[in-house]
């Protein structure tokens, strides 16, 4: 998939990652924490006046406002992606109800609904079975042959549809 930045909104949404990923990193805190000490050092040369505590509150004040905006653009983009790889799964998912694709759009009483559902289900499934033979290694595997197999015969319908074309 393509990242290129494309008008001010791309330009702004490098920024607001670059931002965001270095904000979480130990340099950013230490830098945080190096303006504090700094800030806490020069303190006797100003003797602790007024001017000297109101650079620092509005310093953080300023900083804090601009990382809810940031954190919660962030934060936004993340669900997003989460809700869409969740609906691909959904969609491709033989037996999944496709009604779950869109779930978030539904009321929290339909949720609810849909909660209590999944918790019966998740007691029943507890009650019927022990974890360790309804996860075991040769499960996987025999998923995962299915998977290929599926997967080839996929390959070998679409390559007999271009060849027929």
């Amino acid at each position: 998939m393509s990242k290129k930045a494309r008008g001010t909104s791309g330009t702004l949404e490098l920024i607001s990652e670059s931002v965001t990923k270095w904000s979480g990193s130990t340099g950013a805190f230490l830098a945080a924490a190096g303006i504090i000490l700094a800030w806490g050092a020069v303190g006797p040369l100003f003797d602790y006046s007024n001017t000297w505590q109101l650079v620092i509150n509005t310093g953080t004040t300023i900083v804090t406002f601009l990382m809810v905006f940031l954190i919660q653009r962030s934060q936004n983009k993340d669900a997003l992606a989460v809700h869409i790889k969740l609906n691909e799964l959904v969609a491709a998912v033989h037996g999944a109800s496709n009604r779950l694709i869109d779930v978030e759009s539904l009321s929290e009483k339909e949720l609810a609904a849909l909660g209590r559902y999944y918790t019966e289900l998740a007691r029943l499934a507890e009650a019927d079975t022990d974890l360790t033979k309804s996860h075991s290694v040769e499960e996987a595997r025999n998923l995962h042959t299915v998977k290929l197999a599926a997967r080839e015969a996929a390959r070998q319908a679409r390559n007999k549809r271009q060849s027929v074309q």
